[in-house]
């Protein structure tokens, strides 16, 4: 932790901010926020999240508390519950899974329509994960699928990502921070 990060601490100016991460199993949730934090932080090996997990890192201004929720059909129904508490969205989609891409956009739905979501202008990142592979959907492919250009009153943006290396993170990250601070002036 550098200087100015330790005095933006001490004078309380870093905010912190609840982050739900959610999106189908296998679509690569875990693995984005194990690559968000600092490297010494890191876990090598990543398995199935069975309920969901905590996780933070930071940036320069706001610690984020990422709830990792699992995706797995039998645990879509524990998202709902933590829907007040979040401040933003990060939804993931395995851009390569063209078969559940239908399923994807049926959660989305469901999510966007919940009554603790509908009416907040909470930030959604939608991260097109996994474009590493072969025949994967581009972001572009991937927000008309969903038809992300139907949300009107909630601010949203996708990534392209490849959360083994870490590409596209960094870029979503900024866009949520600048975001979160927007909504909070």
């Amino acid at each position: 932790m550098g200087l100015f990060d330790k005095l933006v601490g001490w004078l309380g100016l870093k905010k912190e901010v609840n982050v739900l991460c959610l999106g189908l199993d296998n679509s690569g949730k875990t693995t984005i926020i194990n690559k968000l934090k600092p490297s010494n932080a890191q876990v090598q090996d990543i398995v199935p999240t069975i309920g969901f997990s905590i996780e933070k890192f930071k940036t320069s201004s706001l610690s984020f508390t990422v709830f990792d929720m699992s995706g797995q059909g039998r645990y879509r129904n524990l998202w709902e519950h933590y829907y007040k508490e979040g401040q933003a969205i990060i939804f993931v989609i395995d851009s390569a899974d063209k078969l559940r891409m239908v399923v994807a956009k049926e959660e989305l739905d469901t999510l966007l329509n919940h009554p603790d979501i509908k009416h907040r202008r909470i930030p959604i990142l939608f991260f097109a994960n996994k474009m590493d592979v072969r025949d994967a959907l581009s972001s572009v492919k991937v927000s008309q699928l969903l038809c992300l250009e139907n949300i009107k009153d909630k601010p949203w943006h996708i990534c392209a990502t490849d959360a083994l290396k870490g590409e596209g993170l960094q870029e979503g990250v900024d866009w949520l921070q600048d975001q979160i601070k927007t909504m909070r002036t």
